[in-house]
């Protein structure tokens, strides 16, 4: 695996604010990120993500950003990106994948549209069929303010008209 900027696994479940040297990396902590994204993109026939070191670079940039006020808002960066905040200091990046996927049970193919009154965004930014590469990060805020989770995708997705697959 790749060398990349990811807080290891036992800094995040502690919830310390101490930044790990960027050479340090967790293939469990990818591996969180990446599993639930790929069975989904697996379910319907859509080849898997590849972590990007360069996208993950972006999205720690941005989280440590977030760290200060722990705002659920996007970078409006290049890359298509989903977002991601838990009160507490355990949330896993697992979980955080997890809601994004959860959301295609209100996708409707046929129709192209969330269900009425449901977001599906973060799981048709996942499965979009031209994103191939990956890349996240996780931050615990100041002040208890909770944990907030990226991932950014390359190329972006969620183009109004087309169909993510």
């Amino acid at each position: 695996m790749t060398m990349i900027l990811v807080f290891f696994l036992s800094i995040l479940m502690s919830g310390s604010n101490a930044i790990p040297h960027p050479r340090r990396h967790s293939n469990h902590v990818i591996k969180d990120f990446m599993s639930p994204q790929n069975r989904a993109r697996a379910a319907i026939h859509m080849p898997p993500l590849v972590w990007d070191r360069q996208l993950a670079r972006y999205a720690n940039m941005y989280a440590r950003q977030r760290r200060q006020d722990c705002l659920l808002k996007h970078s409006n960066g290049p890359y298509g990106e989903n977002i991601f905040w838990g009160s507490g200091s355990r949330w896993k990046p697992s979980q955080a994948a997890a809601t994004w996927v959860s959301e295609g049970r209100w996708y409707n193919h046929q129709s192209n549209s969330c269900n009425r009154g449901r977001e599906c965004g973060h799981y048709t930014q996942i499965v979009w069929k031209t994103s191939r590469r990956i890349g996240c990060a996780r931050v615990t805020c100041f002040g208890g303010r909770g944990v907030f989770m990226i991932c950014t995708y390359d190329p972006p997705g969620n183009y109004i008209g087309e169909k993510p697959y």
